[in-house]
């Protein structure tokens, strides 16, 4: 593609997986190449706890957009939020969220959004499975060096998001024919025969 940097054009498609959080925003770059995924690049990025949740904001903001403007992903998938007891940890949960996001629509990327049961159970079949076996199955699925995976969890979560999209969006897609014979005939006026 072009604007990407030599190493990266040899990729069909890159997808930016984000794991959205106030404290801990973890993030997965996914390289997809003749219909097969690669790990690029995953981390975290940890906010500064003496900071406003307003400051935070911004470096989530700032976060995002330098890792768009580096590997210059097609795609964000993202994980959304859960229900939780807390309503203010959600609400900050949300703010993040939708932070992120807007970093992403700024940089003209397409967004898709995943529960986390569905980034589970795409990743270990499983919609209940721990952090660690996400984590686990991403290291066999993506052959990842043991060395590599000695980041939070925050990280590999971020890269299950990326890598449930590439599954979602390599499905082929299904035709829909029509509901119901009375759709079929005005569809097809020519086909009826009587």
């Amino acid at each position: 593609m072009e604007g990407r940097d030599e190493a990266l054009r040899e990729f069909d498609r890159i997808i930016l997986g984000i794991d959205p959080g106030t404290n801990v925003m973890g993030f997965g770059i996914l390289g997809v190449k003749s219909s097969r995924p690669y790990m690029l690049d995953m981390g975290v990025w940890k906010m500064k706890a003496s900071d406003s949740h307003y400051l935070r904001l911004r470096q989530i903001y700032e976060n995002v957009v330098g890792v768009a403007e580096r590997y210059l992903p097609d795609e964000l998938s993202i994980e959304a939020p859960f229900c939780g007891k807390n309503v203010q940890s959600m609400l900050k949960l949300g703010r993040a969220q939708g932070v992120a996001m807007a970093a992403a629509l700024s940089r003209d990327i397409p967004i898709a959004e995943y529960e986390p049961s569905k980034i589970k159970m795409a990743i270990t079949g499983n919609g209940g499975a721990s952090k660690e076996q996400v984590r686990e199955l991403l290291r066999r699925i993506l052959s990842i060096p043991a060395s590599r995976l000695d980041v939070e969890l925050d990280a590999t979560d971020a890269l299950a998001a990326a890598l449930c999209h590439f599954y979602e969006s390599s499905k082929p897609a299904i035709a829909t024919g029509p509901r119901s014979w009375k759709e079929f005939i005005a569809k097809n006026p020519g086909r009826v025969k009587l």
